[in-house]
């Protein structure tokens, strides 16, 4: 039986999943990617919201749901999971250790532009042959994944400073 906090914690969960993927239509196409700045908003909300294992869960689900809908490419696993783990493990340090934990919302892109886009350039280059101009071409989308990271963060991060001057967080 789930207390009222998970409950509670699945249920807004379900809402950054619908929401992202009711968002996917609209995304920054970066080669063969396509770059979804409400992803890493989301990132950033489920990660000092709800940790690190529902925001990887969340992430997991809208990559999957995105590229059933053919919203979505390959690219969108590592593209979002690495974000919502860091952003989470953060919030639960600067938790711990008494200090705002909506500020951990601003590590989003160091999970994606950093360990997400090095995850998918080691693992998905040696299936693209001609590894020097892939080099090039990964490195390309890593600017897209970028800006796309930066603009979602910084998204989630104003969402979380407003909800705390609400007082709702």
């Amino acid at each position: 039986m789930l207390s009222w906090g998970h409950e509670r914690k699945l249920a807004l969960a379900l809402m950054f999943a619908g929401l992202t993927v009711a968002l996917s239509p609209i995304f920054i196409p970066v080669g063969p990617t396509r770059a979804l700045p409400w992803q890493h908003m989301t990132n950033a909300l489920c990660g000092v919201l709800l940790g690190p294992w529902w925001g990887i869960g969340v992430a997991l689900i809208v990559s999957l749901v995105r590229n059933m809908l053919g919203l979505g490419t390959i690219y969108a696993f590592p593209g979002s999971i690495p974000g919502a783990f860091i952003v989470g493990i953060v919030a639960y340090i600067l938790k711990k250790v008494k200090l705002p934990s909506h500020y951990a919302a601003l590590t989003e892109p160091i999970g994606t532009a950093v360990i997400g886009f090095l995850t998918a350039f080691y693992v998905f280059t040696p299936f693209m042959g001609h590894y020097e101009r892939w080099a090039v071409a990964l490195t390309t989308i890593w600017f897209g994944w970028l800006i796309s990271s930066s603009l979602g963060t910084a998204v989630g991060f104003t969402a979380l400073m407003v909800l705390k001057r609400a007082k709702i967080i």
